[in-house]
């Protein structure tokens, strides 16, 4: 064979190797539907990796690492007093995040998350660990599109993805008025997660926001979240906006998002964009 030769077959066997690899990948991009789709009754399980700050103990117990005063369940949150901060340490295991998925006729009727742990055995259909991206795009282009309860529910898992940004998806989504109600207020809560920890990053307490008055201000944020919204939410944008304290600032962020109030999806448009 001539170097001629040669050559040319070495750029045909380059350029089959190209097209190959991209077809392997459009194929590895919608290859999770795919197999979720060949279940039509039963439930499919998938992992994936989590952000380095998310943990779990493996029983729906979610929470980060960056703060163990809360511990996330199931994507609502609950807090603890002061007194009690220091008395136990939460045991936190880090990922990957799990996903297990009921499905009848098929349609995803319910989908729930944990972080940490192990599968136990039993006739679910296990997809094993999937790609990032993967994971998140059909989360939120197929299942959080979809109807009823799993719609909404299938938003959270995609938040605790590793090195992905979400929050322009789920804003579109909560705009979307063709999309269940839930999954929209859903939407709009994570849209409201990510505008609080933008907006008080790097925020100090100033001398004239005592800490020993935060809790009685925190209280009066919580009040202005229980007015009318004509005027509890734009009182709540106006502390988002000007308050000096962030843990103020960033309840005042937490109470917009769970209006579900369009003022509220603005400002969180806003934050995000700067």
């Amino acid at each position: 064979m001539t170097n001629d030769a040669r050559v040319a077959r070495g750029g045909r066997v380059a350029v089959i190797a190209a097209l190959a690899a991209l077809l392997t990948a459009g194929a590895q991009g919608q290859g999770l539907g795919r197999q979720v789709e060949k279940v039509r009754d039963g439930t499919v399980r998938f992992s994936f990796a989590s952000r380095p700050d998310v943990c779990g103990d493996g029983r729906g117990n979610i929470g980060s690492r960056n703060d163990r005063r809360t511990v996330s369940v199931s994507g609502g949150s609950r807090s603890y007093s002061r007194s009690s901060r220091g008395e136990w340490e939460y045991d936190c295991e880090s990922g990957p995040v799990r996903v297990a998925m009921d499905i009848a006729d098929g349609h995803v009727i319910e989908v729930r998350a944990y972080v940490g742990g192990r599968w136990r055995a039993g006739d679910a259909t296990d997809l094993g660990t999937v790609g990032v991206k993967e994971a998140v795009d059909y989360l939120l282009d197929v299942v959080a599109k979809g109807t009823g309860r799993a719609a909404g529910a299938a938003i959270f898992p995609a938040t605790l993805a590793d090195s992905t940004v979400t929050w322009p998806r789920l804003l579109a989504l909560a705009k979307d008025d063709s999309r269940t109600r839930d999954a929209r207020h859903q939407a709009v809560f994570w849209v409201g997660q990510a505008a609080g920890e933008k907006a008080t990053e790097g925020l100090k307490e100033v001398v004239g926001d005592a800490a020993a008055d935060r809790d009685v201000r925190l209280q009066a944020v919580f009040a202005l979240s229980q007015r009318p919204r004509d005027e509890g939410v734009p009182a709540l944008i106006n502390v988002a906006s000007t308050s000096k304290d962030g843990q103020i600032r960033k309840q005042a962020i937490f109470w917009l998002g769970q209006s579900n109030d369009p003022r509220a999806l603005k400002y969180f448009e806003e934050i995000l964009a700067k």
